[in-house]
């Protein structure tokens, strides 16, 4: 199951997410390895922390975008199914 770190503020898509099979984690709780992070554009500093080390995961910036445009995004990034 993919891993998403999820701003709090983005209540509806954190639930969309969880609802799709989705594991939501708070953005921040950097224990955790995660395969997407959700951000407002708000608070990209969060990812500009230099003892935060992101590998890997794709960042999608959520700001002016649906709850289902986030989740098209999210989903078409961490499918193995090549969506060009």
């Amino acid at each position: 199951m993919a891993r998403v770190a999820v701003e709090k503020s983005l209540s509806q898509i954190r639930k969309m997410l969880g609802d799709n099979g989705y594991e939501v984690v708070d953005l921040g709780n950097w224990q955790q390895v995660v395969d997407a992070i959700v951000i407002t554009g708000q608070d990209q500093s969060v990812l500009g922390d230099p003892n935060m080390t992101v590998t890997g995961a794709s960042i999608i910036n959520a700001e002016g975008m649906t709850a289902d445009e986030v989740f098209h995004a999210v989903h078409e990034r961490l499918s193995p199914i090549d969506h060009h």
